[in-house]
């Protein structure tokens, strides 16, 4: 997207570096992807908590309450799906300038938006999370009821119904739901972040 001709952003003193000096750690975008219903959020708020206990600054942004505010003129047409993950993704890159660990849990499902949130965060403060959940799994649990509507027909292009989700190929890392707790996967994503000098050992 091209910036108009007179929009200058201003040349503020304080940057990032010294956000992460004064906080203690460096930011990140911890970007959760997988199905409806595959333990995006459920993870998310686990890690968290985690990190919060060891006072380590987050922000979660989850799919439902992002629509409910920001994004919530957006329909579920594949141009509006866009739409809703690039205004996130702005989001996300403001709040890790500001010095924040935040934890993003998105079906997201196309490889080409996933990518293009990668290129707009910027990819030294990018960890793709696959939350690695099977189909049967998501449908047996429906937490919201949204299978159930998608199979009967009253939700239309439902990803992993009607629509294709498209697995990450590389990404840093990857939860298995069905063998290990949400703490247990939370606790995965810390050492993640500890490996990679992001956050110190807690």
């Amino acid at each position: 997207m091209t910036q108009p001709l007179d929009i200058i952003p201003h040349g503020h003193k304080i940057k990032k570096a010294d956000r992460a000096r004064q906080k203690g750690h460096q930011s990140a975008v911890v970007w959760f992807t997988g199905l409806s219903g595959s333990g995006k959020s459920t993870i998310a708020d686990a890690t968290e908590q985690l990190l919060l206990s060891k006072n380590i600054h987050t922000y979660i942004l989850d799919g439902d309450n992002v629509r409910m505010g920001l994004n919530s003129g957006l329909g579920f047409s594949q141009a509006d799906r866009k739409e809703n993950l690039r205004r996130i993704a702005e989001v996300a890159k403001l709040f890790a300038d500001a010095g924040l660990v935040i934890l993003s849990a998105f079906v997201s499902p196309m490889r080409v938006d996933r990518e293009m949130v990668k290129n707009i965060v910027g990819s030294q403060d990018f960890v793709e999370v696959f939350v690695n959940t099977s189909l049967e799994e998501c449908e047996r649990r429906d937490v919201k009821g949204l299978y159930q509507k998608a199979r009967r027909g009253e939700i239309a292009n439902f990803t992993g119904i009607q629509s294709p989700y498209e697995a990450p190929q590389q990404p840093e890392l990857i939860i298995e739901t069905e063998s290990c707790s949400p703490q247990e996967a939370a606790e995965k994503v810390v050492r993640y972040l500890i490996e990679k000098n992001i956050i110190k050992p807690l």
